[in-house]
């Protein structure tokens, strides 16, 4: 039995370890701060959660000055960047606005933060929380396992295709050969692919070429609705939204071609982007919620909703390309964020939607519409953490 004495020595110490710091960015302690589903995210002054607030306040009002240029209120330049639409575009979109989590707690807030907006590729990386939920479930027992072990439907019958794997496609290297609603993996052809296009080149083997391409990543939600048998947009809801308490505003919305036949129903296919419109819509506090699902490695208060070693495997760089992991773009080499650790990671999407999670700061930033590298405001945002 231990000894009275002994117990109050400790009280120091576990009173340390009540909150995550920079050495231990993966301790998630009993009293970690969750927020409320809705609207009801608990501000904290920038002061109580270790930030300068003059520094903040800097950073912030230098977001606010970062306004896009890329994609207009309109979306009148979608077309000619990327190509034929295949599905709906709003006609309008909220100006450059964002948000600061430290601790979880909202300690810097800008714009229209509740509005949901197209994000792009962004959506590339709920795509991957999907993956990381359907190998945990079971469905899939191996990402290294080639897809044309469990899907059917012809996409992976060729001898180069039968060799993609769930890997392969998680990190842009499937080499995927084929014809996809409407648009093919070639990405040649100025009018179906705008300013994306690429100049024709032989295919390599699947798992040794990296490139970044819609076709292919719709490939792989096509292939994950086979697997669940049920929309990815419901998957995504029961799976992950709910848990995470996001609000009901936003939606993942199909191609309306892009229809597929699960056990004699038509089931709608998502987009892992919005480049030919559709695509996933969703607010800047809702993409803060999977911003801070990842910084807690996977846990929402009592739940595990997604793995802690698929986070892990998920914000791991390759073998092959760049700086890439599961669907995440990683710091490892500190080439895209070189003020920001090498342990931080980031969901990216055009128009400059950014998700960006630090985990030896416990910071998540949200920051969308804006003109230019993460960067900026990245080191402005640390360079008011209190050490």
């Amino acid at each position: 039995m231990r000894s009275p004495s002994l117990l109050l020595a400790l009280l120091p110490l576990l009173a340390a370890c009540s909150r995550p710091t920079a050495r231990t960015p993966s301790l998630v302690a009993t009293d970690t701060y969750f927020p409320a589903p809705g609207a009801g995210w608990q501000h904290q002054a920038p002061a109580a959660e270790g930030l300068d607030p003059a520094k903040l306040a800097e950073a912030v009002a230098f977001a606010q000055t970062q306004e896009t240029t890329q994609m207009t209120p309109n979306f009148s330049t979608q077309e000619g960047i990327f190509g034929k639409l295949l599905g709906p575009m709003p006609t309008s979109r909220a100006a450059t606005n964002g948000l600061v989590l430290r601790h979880g707690y909202l300690v810097a807030e800008w714009g229209d933060t509740e509005r949901p907006d197209p994000t792009y590729s962004v959506a590339k990386s709920y795509l991957s929380t999907i993956l990381g939920i359907t190998i945990d479930r079971g469905l899939i027992k191996d990402i290294h396992e080639p897809v044309a072990n469990y899907i059917h439907d012809g996409g992976y019958n060729s001898e180069h295709n039968k060799l993609i794997t769930w890997e392969h496609h998680a990190r842009q290297t499937s080499e995927w050969e084929g014809e996809l609603w409407g648009k093919n993996a070639d990405f040649v052809g100025r009018e179906a692919f705008g300013k994306g296009e690429r100049k024709p080149r032989a295919l390599q083997a699947p798992g040794t070429y990296f490139e970044y391409n819609d076709v292919r990543i719709n490939r792989l939600a096509l292939s994950l609705l086979r697997v669940w048998q049920r929309p990815l947009s419901d998957v995504l809801k029961t799976e992950v939204m709910q848990p995470i308490g996001a609000s009901s505003t936003w939606q993942w919305v199909p191609y309306p071609n892009a229809v597929a036949q699960i056990n004699g129903k038509p089931m709608p296919s998502v987009s892992g982007g919005t480049r030919w419109g559709g695509g996933l819509r969703i607010s800047a506090r809702d993409e803060a919620r999977l911003g801070y699902l990842m910084l807690r490695r996977g846990r929402w208060g009592r739940r595990q909703v997604v793995s802690e070693s698929w986070v892990q495997q998920a914000t791991t760089r390759g073998p092959v390309g760049p700086d890439y992991g599961y669907l995440w773009w990683l710091n490892t080499e500190q080439k895209a964020w070189p003020d920001a650790p090498a342990n931080s990671y980031a969901a990216l999407g055009a128009g400059q939607n950014t998700i960006w999670v630090d985990p030896t700061h416990d910071i998540v930033i949200v920051w969308r519409w804006h003109n230019g590298n993460p960067n900026e405001l990245i080191k402005r945002v640390l360079a008011a953490v209190k050490e």
